[in-house]
C-alpha cells in the first residue's frame, strides 16, 4: 500500500470522525446542554441535532422526566418543644436544563436542603396535635415555601408529600404511658359510677321493700281492726272480742315456736282465757 493509500484512508477516518462528532441522537425524555469552547451555548432537544466538531462539546445531559428525590428524616422540634422525626418526598421537574446545571452545583442536594429547611421551620411553628394532624397544611406550606427558590434554577416543583411525621421514641414512650394511664382512669371511672349505680338501686329496692311493709302492716292492722269489730258486733261484749283475737294470736304464736328449730320446752298456761285476761289487766 503507497502513502497515498494511508493518507486517503486517515482522510477518510477523520472525515467519518468528524461528521460522527457532528451529528447528536438525543433521546426522547432528555436534553444535552452544549458548550462551546467552554460556554454555554445551547440545549439539544429529542431527536436529530447537529454541531461543531471540535468546538462544541456536550457537558451535560439532563432527564425532562418527572424525577423523584426522597427527603431523608431528620428531627424536627415543635412549638411546644417535642422531638418528632419527620421526612418527605419531592416530585420535580427539569424546564431549563441550562439553568439547573450551571445555576447550582447539585440541584438534587440543594432541593433537599431546602424541603428539609422549610419542613423544620413549617412544623416549628406548629403545636405537636396539629402536626400531626395536619399533613395537608404542612404540605401546602412546604410547596409554597420552596417553589419560587427552585423556579430559579429552571426547575419546577410538582409536587412534595409528607411520608411520616411520628414522635422520637421517647415521645411515643410517654405517650403510650399517658394513654394506659387515660385508659385506666377511665376504667376505673366506670366501675365506680357501676358500684355508685348499684349501690343507689340497692337501696332503692330496700326503700321500696320497707314501704310494702310499712304498707303490709297497716293492711294487717286494719283487718286486724276490722276482725276485732265484727266479732264486738257478734257477741255484743267489750272484753270477750279482745280476748278472742288475743287468743287467736297466742294459739299463732305458741304454734310457730312448736314448729321451730330451736324450740326446747313449751309450757301452756292450765287457764288460757284467764292468762289472757290478765294480759289485758283483768282478774
Amino acid at each position: 500500500m503507497d502513502d497515498a493509500a494511508v493518507v486517503a484512508i486517515v482522510f477518510l477516518g477523520l472525515v467519518f470522525l468528524t461528521i460522527s462528532m457532528g451529528v447528536k441522537l438525543v433521546p426522547q425524555g432528555s436534553k444535552w446542554v452544549v458548550q462551546r469552547l467552554g460556554k454555554f451555548h445551547k440545549t439539544l432537544g429529542p431527536g436529530l441535532n447537529l454541531i461543531v466538531p471540535y468546538m462544541d462539546q456536550v457537558s451535560y445531559r439532563v432527564t425532562t422526566k418527572d424525577i423523584v428525590l426522597d427527603i431523608p428524616s431528620q428531627e424536627v422540634i415543635t412549638q411546644d418543644n417535642v422531638v418528632i422525626i419527620a421526612n418527605a418526598v419531592a416530585y420535580i421537574n427539569i424546564v431549563a436544563p441550562e439553568r439547573a446545571v450551571y445555576g447550582v452545583e447539585d440541584y438534587e442536594l440543594a432541593i433537599r436542603t431546602l424541603v428539609q429547611t422549610s419542613l423544620r421551620s413549617i412544623v416549628g411553628d406548629m403545636k405537636l396535635d396539629d402536626a400531626l394532624t395536619s399533613r395537608e397544611l404542612i404540605k401546602a406550606r412546604l410547596k409554597e415555601a420552596i417553589s419560587d427558590d427552585i423556579s430559579d434554577w429552571g426547575i419546577t416543583l410538582k409536587t412534595v408529600e409528607i411520608q411520616d411525621i411520628t414522635p422520637s421514641g421517647t415521645m411515643q414512650n410517654a405517650m403510650e404511658e399517658q394513654a394506659a394511664a387515660e385508659r385506666q382512669r377511665r376504667a376505673t371511672v366506670t366501675r365506680a359510677d357501676g358500684e355508685k349505680s348499684a349501690a343507689i338501686l340497692e337501696a332503692e329496692g330496700r326503700l321500696e321493700a320497707s314501704r310494702r311493709d310499712a304498707e303490709a302492716q297497716v293492711v294487717l292492722a286494719d283487718a286486724s281492726k276490722a276482725a276485732i269489730t265484727k266479732v264486738a258486733e257478734a257477741i255484743q261484749d267489750k272484753e270477750l272480742p279482745v280476748m278472742y283475737i288475743l287468743g287467736e294470736k297466742y294459739v299463732d304464736a305458741v304454734r310457730d315456736m312448736s314448729t321451730s328449730d330451736n324450740a326446747k320446752t313449751i309450757l301452756l298456761p292450765a287457764d288460757l282465757p284467764a292468762a289472757i285476761r290478765g294480759m289485758l289487766g283483768g282478774k
